[in-house]
């Protein structure tokens, strides 16, 4: 009985250990400052003890249509070496910007599409820290655009504005849906929820009567939180409706640094498109959002 009790004490220990992120992967955009992201990466990195490996890449666009022969030749050249030298420039500022705050840093970057890039990078990663986009149309060939990483990384997302100065985990909110993509995301965000002071579950109805369901839902949440070492407050709104709005006043009123929910969406024509939830959480929120599927 002696020793079966010491092998629960260190396979519980063993899980706990587990509720870390050991390497934290940003991916950084040639076209935009990328100082929110560093900031929040090495934030996590200092709370957990992990490495951090920095990521950027960029493609040559096509030459001008009216450019053909040496003049063509010449222009990819030219932007080849411009690419090369911001990859450079880029690396500097990741370095400066995370070297003392990680067990170790490492950088990759390639002249490639960032989003493959970064899809087949992922892999050595625990969590992805990018920043959020608010455009309609991002350049394909100078930065990740998050709605097309979030369906297919297979790794959780920070997703972080550009006004962002820390990751403030005092607070965090679950948005929560009693679909897999949630409960993906709560179980991913885990090390996330153990380390906020405060954390709370909150389901908005999507249709009037249906607020016992919720309820019985978010019980369940905390329950299982609980079982974590984690305390978690539950909250149902009595309206239905009005997802995105209920969910920002939530954050607003419990202070939330962060917004934890599963990224849905649906294929339509080989490609993925979000819901609106999701959408608004990875370029409109003024929180950080973390997301996973």
């Amino acid at each position: 009985m002696y020793h079966a009790g010491r092998a629960l004490r260190r396979a519980a220990q063993g899980v706990e250990q587990m509720m870390n992120y050991k390497t934290v992967m940003v991916g950084l955009a040639l076209d935009r400052p990328n100082n929110a992201c560093l900031r929040v990466t090495g934030d996590i990195a200092e709370r957990f003890g992990a490495r951090i490996i920095g990521v950027a890449a960029s493609d040559l666009r096509p030459p001008m249509y009216f450019a053909e022969g040496a003049l063509a030749q010449q222009i990819l050249d030219d932007e080849a070496a411009a690419v090369e030298k911001r990859l450079s420039a880029l690396e500097a500022e990741f370095r400066a910007g995370v070297e003392k705050r990680a067990t170790a840093v490492e950088w990759r970057s390639s002249r490639a599409l960032p989003v493959p890039y970064l899809l087949q990078q992922a892999r050595a990663a625990d969590i992805l820290v990018i920043g959020a986009r608010s455009e309609t149309f991002v350049d394909p060939c100078s930065a990740p655009d998050p709605s097309d990483l979030l369906m297919r990384l297979g790794r959780p997302i920070m997703v972080v504005p550009p006004a962002v100065e820390w990751l403030d985990m005092r607070s965090a909110l679950v948005a929560w849906k009693d679909v897999r993509e949630a409960r993906r995301a709560t179980f991913d965000a885990l090390p996330i929820l153990a380390a906020a002071k405060e954390v709370t579950i909150a389901e908005i109805p999507e249709e009037e009567g249906h607020r016992a369901d919720a309820l019985a839902h978010v019980s369940d949440v905390a329950a299982w939180l609980r079982g974590h070492g984690i305390t978690a407050n539950t909250l149902v709104p009595e309206k239905a409706g009005g997802v995105i709005g209920q969910i920002e006043d939530i954050a607003a009123h419990t202070g939330a640094g962060t917004v934890i929910a599963g990224a849905y969406g649906h294929s339509r024509f080989r490609e993925w498109a979000l819901s609106g939830v999701t959408r608004h959480l990875a370029t409109e929120s003024r929180r950080c959002a973390f997301l996973s599927r």
